[in-house]
């Protein structure tokens, strides 16, 4: 009987374990869910910059792919989850990143959709810390919802913002090519 019982305790074991991706010492979940939409994580890594971790960052499609060019040219479901891990991301860092990335993502072509960057860039007013959580979550039809941890913070319409906006960290000069790679589920 005692064999059974922990049979059934490691067996649960391994399934709540399998449910969560630890990266960058932070656990990401291995779907979301939001709406009618249910995504799983494509794959995982970490934002570094000068051998500082700064983010853990998950990518969540509604079917796994290796392939950048497609995932920015679909209009399906999708979601890029962000785990702060550094204390010394701030605000004003932040924007100051997602303004080059707009800038790379775009090669320069970011006056099509300036109203829309400028609608997101005031979403991270705000102060961040350590341990916040971003989610961006696009939805077709609807546009990139930003929750930060857990609430929703705004609306951004448009699948060019999103093309843009995933292009960050999907796109030919993305902000880590590491995390990309990791991302795209290569990081083997």
């Amino acid at each position: 009987m005692k064999k059974i019982f922990f049979l059934i305790i490691a067996v649960c074991s391994i399934n709540i374990a399998s449910a969560q991706t630890k990266v960058g010492g932070v656990v990401l979940p291995n779907s979301l869910n939001y709406g009618n939409n249910n995504l799983v994580l494509n794959g995982a890594g970490v934002r570094e910059k000068l051998w500082i971790d700064l983010y853990a960052g998950g990518l969540y499609l509604s079917d796994k792919t290796s392939d950048a060019r497609t995932i920015l040219m679909a209009n399906k479901p999708m979601a890029i989850k962000l785990h702060i891990i550094s204390k010394l991301i701030t605000s004003d860092k932040m924007l100051d990143a997602v303004n080059e990335g707009f800038e790379n993502s775009t090669n320069g072509n970011t006056s099509h959709i300036s109203a829309e960057i400028s609608q997101f860039q005031g979403l991270f007013n705000e102060e961040i810390r350590k341990n916040d959580v971003f989610d961006l979550i696009y939805s077709p039809g609807k546009g990139v919802v930003v929750l930060k941890n857990g609430e929703e913070k705004g609306v951004i319409k448009g699948e060019e913002f999103k093309k843009a906006l995933f292009g960050i960290w999907l796109a030919n000069r993305p902000a880590d090519d590491d995390l990309k790679e990791a991302m795209l589920g290569n990081n083997s």
